[in-house]
């Protein structure tokens, strides 16, 4: 099968953020997602319309954060089309400047690189509904890092394959050898305020990837992995 490019480029601004995981607004956003999800858009006031329902889109936002408990450090990572203004974070919740990286790489079949990402590894289960009625099946999380390892392999693209799996997956644009793949799973995030009941189970996966299609994976660096890209999943890192 012929490839649409042999080559892509990407640019993105990454915003590296490092709080104080003992201050209460860092605090937080620990332990609620919808709170998490507020520190990352306010970054990014003004840039469109607020009564627009897709603004995270819109800018290309996707962030993921990592906290380390002994040293009480929360580091939040947010990809971004425009510039981020961290203003609005309390100064006393900060250890330093945010980091700003302007992110532009070129890339070509055959690059192989390390990556990370957390992701929201759900399957639709049918609701038992006519098929005629054409009714979404509920949404169902992996909870078992083997489940998580098959759901990320249905998303690498072998090369020569096309961009979309037969069952309709969107493929990354990238290969891996499944077997090098480390998986841990992440604790769930939840909110209690308005969102009551809102539940994301994460995964990490680390591992290396081999460039097939590479504007597929420009895509992919764009626009995330699978569900939960409000919640600080989907972020696929490189290096």
């Amino acid at each position: 099968m012929t490839r649409s490019t042999t080559t892509a480029r990407f640019v993105a601004t990454h915003s590296v953020l490092t709080l104080d995981a003992r201050h209460p607004f860092a605090a937080k956003s620990l332990v609620d997602a919808q709170d998490m999800h507020r520190t990352v858009m306010s970054g990014f006031r003004g840039w469109v319309a607020d009564r627009d329902a897709d603004v995270r889109a819109q800018m290309g936002i996707l962030s993921t954060w990592s906290v380390d408990l002994k040293a009480a450090a929360l580091v939040i990572v947010v990809q971004s089309r425009v510039p981020g203004d961290w203003s609005r974070i309390p100064q006393a919740a900060m250890t330093g400047r945010p980091r700003i990286i302007t992110v532009d790489r070129t890339f070509r079949v055959g690059d192989v690189m390390e990556f990370r990402t957390v992701v929201n590894p759900v399957r639709n289960v049918p609701t038992g509904a006519p098929a005629s009625e054409k009714v979404r099946g509920k949404r169902v999380a992996h909870t078992r890092p083997d489940h998580v390892k098959e759901w990320f392999v249905r998303r690498l693209q072998p090369d020569g394959e096309p961009r979309f799996g037969p069952k309709g997956s969107v493929r990354i644009g990238a290969n891996a050898d499944p077997a090098e793949l480390a998986v841990r799973m992440l604790p769930t995030v939840s909110s209690a305020g308005s969102h009551e009941g809102l539940r994301i189970v994460r995964a990490e996966l680390r591992g290396k990837l081999t460039v097939t299609d590479p504007q597929a994976l420009a895509d992919t660096l764009a626009e995330g992995i699978g569900h939960g890209r409000a919640y600080s999943c989907g972020l696929l890192l490189t290096r």
